[in-house]
């Protein structure tokens, strides 16, 4: 295992979900919708950022989502690193949507350049160490706070961080029970990691 291949994400109204994110951010097959009544509450112990080259995108992706009927965990703002905000969806799922840009280069395009998964985790250096034994390579390291892994171009990307920090970041309680209500495609055999997300063997249509 190398990378990740796609993204379920487990929806109880899957034809719902499906309206959402096709208004909201227009995601390719890369992320995928599959119905699911697993009990869940709170923090689900996930994030998922979309990474996009300017302010005017982020503002345009994150009307598009409330439009949609998302809600707004952190409004819009600009800070040391960047442009963002954090919305979560119908489903529960939570979304960032950011630039490291402080000015626009042009018209708003909606593209989106990274998609970045990031598992909120009890212990950072041993899931560092889960995950590089099972083929994956660090691309960037601060101490046992937070780990992001190298992947390809145009590849969704895996980071691991506290999952304290992380449900912060999000503006929410980092309490939660129950299902992740996430599955990860790209192990060659399934697992599940030390925090209880499970990856899955995912073929992937290539396209040209």
């Amino acid at each position: 295992m190398t990378s990740i291949d796609t993204i379920t994400l487990e929806v109880s109204d899957p034809a719902a979900a499906e309206r959402f994110y096709t208004a909201a951010f227009g995601l390719d097959g890369r992320l995928r919708l599959r119905g699911s009544q697993e009990p869940t509450t709170g923090f689900r112990g996930f994030t998922l950022s979309l990474l996009v080259s300017q302010p005017a995108d982020v503002n345009a992706l994150i009307d598009a989502a409330l439009d949609a009927g998302a809600t707004v965990r952190k409004p819009v703002a600009k800070s040391l690193w960047g442009y963002g905000g954090v919305v979560q969806a119908p489903d529960g799922a939570i979304w960032k949507v950011a630039t490291s840009a402080k000015k626009d280069a042009g018209p708003a395009t909606r593209r989106v350049d990274d998609i970045v998964l990031l598992l909120g985790v009890a212990d950072v250096a041993a899931s560092k160490r889960f995950y590089l034994d099972r083929g994956l390579t660090v691309a960037k390291s601060f101490g046992r706070m937070y780990v992001e892994f190298a992947t390809g171009p145009n590849q969704l990307k895996l980071a691991l961080y506290r999952r304290r920090a992380l449900a912060k970041d999000a503006g929410v309680s980092p309490d939660g029970t129950g299902s992740h209500r996430i599955a990860v495609g790209g192990a060659a055999e399934p697992f599940t990691d030390p925090d209880g997300f499970t990856w899955e063997t995912t073929a992937i249509t290539a396209t040209p």
